[in-house]
């Protein structure tokens, strides 16, 4: 039987917006991790049957099908496509469910799976409003939903409401993340993951940019709180405007002996759900529910968590809900800290978990993140070996 494993898995730095990474177009940056792909797993990218590739705002510089735009701009060979796959923030993991399927089921040999954001040059919810008077949402939509737009804020608040999470909790999640994420930047931990970027300058970007380390309670509780008057939501315990892309390159342990690559991890089970499309953040939870159950483990049969930071009252709310060990989740900081990409951020994750995997010899890593729209991802993976 045909399976399904990572055998390298690469990203750039995830820069801040207006930081360094703002001047490279978003296809350069992926080509960027193209190439190192290709360049460290040591194949040839003509042997890539597929490249599928995750973008959220899917306009100017990221539309006309950025991953096949990306493929061209790496220099690999024409003959290499590439789909580009819109699942909101969960584009570039449901791009490694897709690339996974693919090669279970033999339509591919070998694939790439990952994708790109750069807020900094395509402005987040800007392809919602590109053309004056039109709206993503319909009449029928607006009958079942109410005529207002959805607003993650809002939905991150009532989350905060429904679990009980104080402004103090999710401050103090918050000041975890930035310490974890320099824990393990300053530890070299991310080395092994992380392409630098050199710039038209010739300087060169190898460390993510959003960590703060000298994050304190007392100016996270300074902090705004923009979404609610008396909400517990703010800029600080919240994830960043970032660029980033991310790659991971994914065939069968057969295909993978026969090229001399090692496998990482192997894509167990992967689950997708949908859920109440106003709140639109507890998608997470279902869907661990749903990949547990497919898998046949229980939560505490996880030895690593990998959920995202959108806002630090959904892994905590996620945590609380499935019975998972806060221990064990994000250990190298998540999103409010390291920055959140968009339609990168899925490989991202998905990357610095197979690594964390592979350096702590883990069995099962579980990933998984919100989606906007109402719906969510769940990976689970298991060290290969």
């Amino acid at each position: 039987m045909r399976d399904a494993v990572i055998v390298e898995a690469v990203r750039t730095p995830v820069g801040k917006r207006a930081g360094h990474l703002s001047g490279v177009h978003p296809a350069d940056l992926s080509a960027v991790v193209l190439q190192a792909l290709a360049d460290r797993a040591g194949i040839d990218p003509g042997e890539v049957d597929d490249v599928v590739w995750g973008c959220v705002s899917q306009v100017g510089e990221q539309t006309f099908d950025i991953a096949r735009t990306a493929v061209l701009s790496a220099g690999w060979p024409e003959s290499v496509p590439g789909t580009t796959v819109d699942r909101q923030c969960g584009s570039s993991q449901q791009a490694v469910h897709f690339a996974a399927a693919g090669v279970v089921a033999g339509h591919y040999d070998l694939v790439v799976a990952g994708g790109v954001e750069s807020m900094s040059r395509v402005p987040m919810g800007i392809a919602n409003s590109v053309l004056e008077g039109q709206s993503p949402l319909g009449d029928r939509y607006a009958e079942r939903y109410g005529p207002e737009f959805p607003d993650q804020g809002l939905g991150a608040e009532e989350i905060a409401r429904r679990w009980d999470l104080s402004r103090e909790r999710l401050d103090g999640f918050a000041r975890r993340s930035h310490e974890l994420a320099a824990q393990a930047s300053d530890g070299g931990r991310f080395d092994a993951e992380i392409v630098p970027v050199t710039l038209p300058d010739a300087t060169t970007v190898d460390a993510d940019e959003g960590i703060r380390r000298e994050t304190t309670l007392e100016g996270l509780g300074a902090l705004r709180t923009p979404f609610r008057e008396d909400g517990v939501l703010t800029a600080g315990n919240s994830s960043q405007i970032s660029d980033g892309a991310a790659a991971l390159l994914i065939t069968t342990s057969k295909r993978a002996a026969e090229l001399g690559l090692e496998p990482i991890a192997r894509v167990k089970a992967v689950a997708v759900t949908g859920s109440d499309p106003v709140t639109m953040l507890t998608g997470p939870i279902p869907a661990t529910e749903k990949l547990l159950d497919r898998a046949g483990l229980r939560i505490g049969e996880v030895d690593v968590f990998e959920v995202n930071e959108a806002f630090a009252s959904i892994p905590l709310a996620w945590a609380a809900a499935v019975g998972a060990d806060e221990e064990r989740l994000n250990p190298n900081g998540g999103a409010i800290a390291l920055g959140h990409p968009l339609g990168g951020s899925g490989a991202r994750l998905m990357t610095t978990l197979v690594h964390d995997m592979r350096r702590r010899s883990l069995r099962y890593g579980l990933q998984t993140m919100c989606e906007g729209g109402g719906q969510a991802n769940a990976t689970l993976l298991e060290l290969a070996g």
